[in-house]
């Protein structure tokens, strides 16, 4: 591969490409279907393809940019969304056979503002069953294929690693964007709770739940967040908010950025790796600027008790119809979960409830004394397929499943904006994320400063190699 085929270009270089008329929409969108052609035996991240509606759709795009009727840089831009947003026409199945066969009659809020921007739909993305999980079991990662992608928006991570589209949407309960993106190698942004419409998107937690773009970029991010952003009368936790663009300007810089080193949960547990590598990112951040500030995090050790007790009899109450007329048709796993959620005390939702009230309020006092919190995305790189423990060196056994949600369930409980963008790759050449958790709509500054280090330190954004089974070793090369 070369970076001048069109799979391969940012959203940002394809919007510019398109605009100038030096790619074509069909263009584009035919090489992102074949790449989906080439990639799918090895990564399986799709549910469905929309072949033959995006290549329609591409010719449409065409015609109107060539008659002067550009949209915005989103038009004739190829992208995919996980298969938890309605799409009308095109099966929506949230990963379940509880689903099976619906067609929605309707898009999702967001579906429809992308389709408006003129986005082309190629596919319906792989979840995590209704996104009850971390791992995506049916799709692979295509860093290493014995890998995970993690979830529970892995279809939509991998995707986007590997090429096979543009940009997708995610969703994110408790770190279902930025697990994925920091174990593939790519961007996710989970935005502030409520800045994007769930209006047709199935839920897992109502009060947790979250839509955001996974991307190649953190310009890219920023290019989709524009789009989506913006109240919906149909979302009762939408915001109402003026805003502008989200997009940062090329000659951006971080000078005075007062970023919060955590001393305390953030890097607790996590593997030595990824301490190294996003040490070294704050490092920079501090090269091109920032003054770094340690902070200790708010309330830390309540955060799993609270997000459980929140996110478990939320998902149980939003399936409780199906979970007694066909509790046959979930798998196990999910099964158990929604039974289990069954089970939980009213006053231990209550009292979660009030924890994440005044946990919210020791965070936004946090952010008094810095602009931003940078951290590690997860604790671990990506697992293999089929391990579900990881053991630390002190001893204790964890989880994969919790190591995963540990350092994301904050942004989730307290409603923060967070960005996850890559740092580097560990001894086996996996990817490491950085998350950025800034103030209640500070997705403006996050954007600017995860851009600002992503022009000094990644300034090409490479796509997953696609090796098959496991990684060779030492940081990867030009993508295949």
């Amino acid at each position: 591969m070369t970076h001048t085929e069109p799979y391969a270009l940012t959203l940002d270089e394809a919007a510019r490409a398109l605009a100038d008329r030096s790619l074509s929409p069909v263009e584009l969108t035919a090489s992102v279907l074949d790449r989906i052609a080439h990639t799918e035996p090895a990564i399986t991240a799709y549910a469905t393809v929309t072949a033959e509606s995006a290549s329609a759709a591409a010719r449409e795009a065409e015609r109107e940019i060539a008659a002067g009727r550009r949209r915005g840089p989103l038009h004739g831009v190829p992208m995919a969304l996980k298969d938890l947003v309605d799409t009308a026409g095109v099966p929506t199945t949230a990963g379940s056979l509880v689903r099976a066969g619906r067609v929605p009659a309707e898009d999702a809020e967001v579906t429809t503002r992308l389709r408006a921007a003129g986005a082309v739909l190629v596919g319906k993305t792989h979840t995590h069953e209704f996104a009850y999980g971390t791992t995506t079991p049916q799709t692979r990662n295509p860093w290493a294929t014995d890998r995970v992608p993690g979830g529970s928006s892995g279809g939509s991570a991998a995707a986007v690693a590997a090429g096979a589209a543009t940009f997708t949407l995610g969703t994110d309960t408790g770190g279902s964007i930025r697990i994925p993106a920091a174990l593939t190698g790519v961007v996710g942004l989970k935005p502030t709770y409520g800045l994007v419409s769930r209006h047709g998107v199935a839920s897992l937690s109502w009060s947790l739940d979250h839509v955001g773009p996974i991307t190649r970029t953190v310009r890219d991010a920023a290019l989709v967040l524009d789009t989506i952003a913006g109240h919906d009368p149909r979302d009762e936790a939408s915001l109402d908010v003026v805003r502008g663009t989200y997009v940062p300007r090329r000659d951006g810089d971080i000078a005075g950025l007062r970023v919060g080193v955590p001393t305390n949960f953030y890097f607790d547990r996590v593997h030595p790796e990824i301490e190294g590598a996003v040490r070294a990112a704050v490092d920079d951040l501090v090269a091109l600027g920032a003054t770094a500030v340690p902070v200790e995090i708010p309330m830390a050790r309540y955060v799993q008790a609270a997000e459980s007790a929140l996110m478990v009899p939320e998902a149980t109450a939003y399936h409780r119809e199906t979970l007694r007329t066909v509790p046959e048709l979930y798998s196990d796993e999910v099964r158990i979960l929604l039974e289990a959620g069954e089970f939980v005390p009213a006053t231990d939702y209550i009292r979660a409830q009030r924890a994440r009230t005044l946990m919210r309020r020791a965070w936004c006092d946090l952010f008094h004394d810095v602009d931003l919190v940078a951290a590690p995305t997860v604790a671990s790189p990506a697992a293999r397929v089929g391990e579900t423990s990881l053991e630390w060196p002190d001893g204790s056994v964890e989880s994969v499943s919790d190591a995963y949600v540990r350092l994301s369930a904050p942004a989730n409980l307290t409603g923060l904006p967070a960005l996850s963008l890559p740092v580097g790759f560990d001894g086996h050449g996996l990817p490491i994320g950085m998350q950025l958790i800034g103030r209640p709509l500070g997705e403006a500054l996050l954007l600017r400063a995860g851009d600002v280090y992503e022009s000094a330190h990644r300034p090409t954004a490479r796509l997953a190699p696609l090796r098959v089974g496991t990684p060779a070793g030492g940081p990867p090369g030009t993508a295949g």
